[in-house]
């Protein structure tokens, strides 16, 4: 099975580990519990709403890793399940989950790597049946308008410690805003993405989320 340690061998796989950053709060669904204050459960509470509240998506993004290397994009989220980082032409690779499973695309070396959404923690990304909260923490930010959520699962440390950042935004679903992720993964390795341009109820037909294999074509989907 895929994971993030097998994906941050080289700088393809650490992009793509990048992209499946996004979906790691709920991994922590299998882990212990952390109290929280009352205010603090309120405020990750809202958090998750915001999360939930969002039916379509898109953004650009830019992801940067530890030595500074940067990849650009747009990101297309449509609910339940549906996920799309299309990467720069430059970077000749895609992610896309079609609401089942999420695939690592390289185009580079025409490679497909399924990963079954029920086993990765995308799956609860947009599951309003799944608790995401309870298993995270507020770290203080020192701006009332900023919420830091930090996730980390110690019966998984192949996930690493996700940390996202959203800011109060009344036009924004929930009235937050996700506007970047910080993914620490094992090896002390940090993949940091920044969403800008977020644009929200937009129509998006669900053949967005699916790919040409490249397995039987050269040809990127365009």
């Amino acid at each position: 099975m895929t994971d993030l340690t097998s994906l941050t061998r080289n700088p393809l796989r650490a992009a793509m580990a990048g992209a499946l950053a996004l979906a790691l709060p709920v991994t922590a669904l299998v882990a212990p519990a952390i109290p929280a204050a009352a205010a603090d459960s309120d405020q990750l509470d809202r958090a998750v709403a915001a999360l939930r509240a969002i039916d379509t998506m898109k953004a650009d993004f830019t992801q940067t890793d530890r030595a500074g290397h940067t990849l650009r994009g747009e990101l297309t989220l449509k609910r339940p399940g549906k996920l799309r980082f299309e990467y720069d032409k430059g970077a000749n690779m895609l992610v896309v989950s079609d609401g089942k499973r999420l695939t690592f695309i390289d185009y580079e070396v025409n490679q497909v790597q399924p990963y079954p959404i029920k086993n990765s923690p995308l799956g609860a990304l947009l599951d309003p049946g799944r608790d995401v909260k309870k298993y995270g923490r507020l770290i203080p930010s020192g701006n009332p308008d900023v919420l830091s959520i930090e996730v980390r699962d110690p019966k998984k440390p192949e996930f690493g410690t996700f940390t996202a950042i959203m800011v109060k935004d009344a036009a924004a679903p929930g009235g937050l805003e996700l506007v970047s992720w910080v993914q620490l993964d094992a090896q002390n390795q940090r993949t940091t993405v920044r969403l800008s341009n977020q644009r929200y109820g937009i129509a998006v037909p669900d053949s967005a989320f699916k790919f040409r294999d490249p397995r039987r074509s050269s040809r990127r989907p365009g």
